[in-house]
């Protein structure tokens, strides 16, 4: 019987594929021809990273034609090849070029959407390579500038080196850094660009990686604005570690990336100097019972800033609306208050001091803290000889509880939040009245109408000089006459 070799067919069989599928043979539909050759002209087949959009504008700009002045000249505007996105190709006119320039003088490509091109590695481009006049040649660009400008996964970062992450607020266009000291660590002025950006936290960095050549090196850190004439003073560093800095217009400051906090809409910063043992912040304005109805919202936490230690109160991002004009009112839950402590639209961050007799609002760059005060176990005046007087609700609210709280004049005359409920009824003119006694003498009282619960509002202000018949309505009242 004849035996069948099937090793010696397999071997066959992939000498032949192989043979079929020589480097010499593979050829990517990017490296295919897109434009037709133009005699007198040199073309260009650029084959451009998977970010580029058909509708980005891309220049070529060098020596040979001014550089960044060719931004905007359609004679330097590459065009997108018409059967794919990959390409865009652009023919140059050798008549057009300037100063006896060629393209071997070095050119590189600008995206107007997305910024210069760049390397790999996030370096800047130079090209060299021309075709002969008539001909064509494919070139490469694997990345524009917005790919390094965007926020990466940290976890997904190999950083060469430390790395030093920057907030940067310094309001400038572009950021470099140099370094000198031990070793002129990242080449001449005015230094490297930024490696990239992270989002860690919430918190978006720019950062530089030092080079793991560099680790240990003593090295002052000059931040500038890519030589244009703006820099901060010397920070000086030894890479040992990873660096987080925040920068402004006035310098370099180092910072606990733990010690971050991200604010959820505008927030109400508070210098508590009180002594108040618990601290509440209540809103009234466009919107009354803002986070809450009496006394407000509890704390969101705490945060140290310029060495202050301020407890917050986040207003929601659903709540950044300038249109909103917001009365702040920050008072113990248990009848201590001050009110109306600024009132502003919700567009901005609030700093306050508060001590327990009064607040003010106070910029955070500035404000150097006194001590607290703690006040006296009964701060509230004498009020004075007193006069009985009553007040008669017609209750047509439908709560199943009422209770008048009332403030104004440091006198809380119905008592503690919630205030006081009725303890009879009485009917005049055939109407039933909710009966409420008190004393007073002559003091402003500033109404608040409340279930007991999560229900209230703003009722009426009453100069507490006689008796009252009020109407009190489920969002209103009224003062009968």
């Amino acid at each position: 019987m004849r035996k069948f070799n099937i090793f010696g067919c397999l071997c066959v069989m992939l000498l032949t594929l192989l043979g079929a599928c020589s480097k010499d043979e593979i050829i990517f539909d990017s490296e295919l021809p897109q434009f037709e050759l133009r005699p007198g002209y040199q073309l260009l087949e650029v084959i451009v990273p998977q970010s580029t959009t058909p509708t980005d504008k891309i220049y070529i700009i060098g020596d040979f034609n001014g550089g960044e002045e060719a931004i905007g000249d359609p004679r330097w505007q590459l065009e997108k090849a018409p059967n794919t996105d990959v390409k865009f190709g652009i023919y140059l006119n050798p008549d057009d070029f300037i100063d006896g320039k060629t393209l071997a003088n070095g050119y590189t490509f600008y995206n107007v959407q997305q910024g210069e091109e760049r390397s790999l590695d996030n370096k800047e481009v130079i090209h060299t390579e021309a075709p002969a006049v008539g001909q064509r040649l494919n070139v490469m660009v694997y990345r524009w500038a917005d790919y390094f400008n965007k926020p990466q996964n940290p976890d997904e970062i190999v950083h060469d080196g430390y790395a030093i992450y920057v907030v940067d607020n310094t309001g400038w266009d572009e950021l470099t850094l140099y370094a000198w000291g031990d070793a002129e660590a990242f080449g001449g002025w005015p230094g490297i660009k930024p490696t990239g950006k992270v989002e860690k936290d919430g918190v978006v960095y720019s950062y530089f990686d030092t080079g793991a050549t560099n680790e240990g090196l003593n090295l002052n850190l000059i931040f500038n604005n890519n030589g244009g004439g703006k820099q901060l003073n010397d920070y000086n560093v030894t890479l040992n570690q990873d660096f987080y800095l925040e920068l402004t217009s006035d310098g370099v400051t180092e910072f606990d990336p733990d010690a971050v906090v991200n604010h959820d809409g505008y927030t109400v910063f508070v210098a508590d100097r009180s002594g108040w043992d618990e601290l509440y912040l209540y809103m009234w304005g466009t919107v009354n019972d803002l986070n809450g109805g009496w006394p407000g919202m509890a704390p969101t936490g705490t945060q140290v800033i310029n060495g202050v230690t301020y407890t917050y109160f986040d207003l929601g991002a659903a709540n950044c609306d300038g249109s909103l004009e917001e009365h702040v009112i920050l008072n113990n839950g248990n009848g201590k208050q001050i009110d109306d402590v600024v009132v502003f639209n919700l567009d901005r961050d609030v700093y306050i001091e508060l001590t327990a007799s009064g607040a003010t609002e106070i910029d955070p760059e500035t404000y150097q803290p006194g001590d607290v005060v703690i006040p006296d176990p009964d701060p509230t005046p004498d009020p004075g000889p007193m006069d009985d007087y009553t007040i008669y609700v017609q209750n047509l609210t439908g709560w199943s509880n009422f209770y008048i709280y009332s403030w104004g004049d440091n006198i809380e005359t119905f008592g503690g939040w919630p205030g006081m409920a009725s303890s009879e009824t009485a009917t005049v003119d055939g109407i039933s009245y909710s009966v409420f006694h008190i004393q007073a003498n002559g003091n402003v009282a500033n109404l608040i109408f409340n279930d007991g619960a999560d229900t209230q509002y703003d009722a009426v202000t009453l100069t507490l000089d006689k008796d009252y018949y009020i109407v009190a309505n489920p969002t209103a009242a009224e003062v009968k006459q």
